[in-house]
């Protein structure tokens, strides 16, 4: 500051930060014709206002791509088929997706979703699953 200069400047630094909504992304791998469980567990859980999603392919940035299972908060009310089960406990936020007989379809990514009330507050995991084939010799 001049020294003639009777005005103290003070410089005043905002800073905030914009919650987006991150996806994190996992592998799990299993062998061709195994049963496997792909991780999902929200600790938040409330079967009143949480509903969630699976998908194949990259969660997208609503619902479910690809949809094969879908529950009310309580309960599976959509499957694709028999092949895709949640095993572990919906009320507790235990949202696993167990795919039995594994092949070769069955690779890629698999997106759970659990829908969140409010925008951008849905929780997105990306799994991705690699099968693996036995050789014998």
């Amino acid at each position: 500051i001049h020294p003639l200069n009777k005005h103290n400047y003070y410089v005043l630094v905002f800073s905030f930060s914009l919650a987006v909504p991150v996806t994190s992304e996992i592998t799990v791998r299993s062998f061709l014709g195994q049963s496997v469980t792909l991780p999902c567990l929200y600790l938040s859980w409330s079967q009143n206002s949480n509903s969630m999603c699976w998908g194949k392919g990259q969660c997208p940035k609503s619902k479910c791509s690809q949809e094969i299972l879908h529950t009310d908060g309580t309960r599976v009310i959509s499957s694709t088929s028999a092949k895709y089960r949640l095993r572990g406990n919906i009320q507790r936020g235990d949202l696993s997706l167990t795919i039995s007989n594994t092949n070769e379809g069955d690779s890629g990514v698999y997106c759970c979703r659990i829908e969140v009330p409010g925008w951008f507050n849905d929780v997105k995991k990306n799994i991705r699953l690699v099968i693996l084939a036995l050789f014998y010799t």
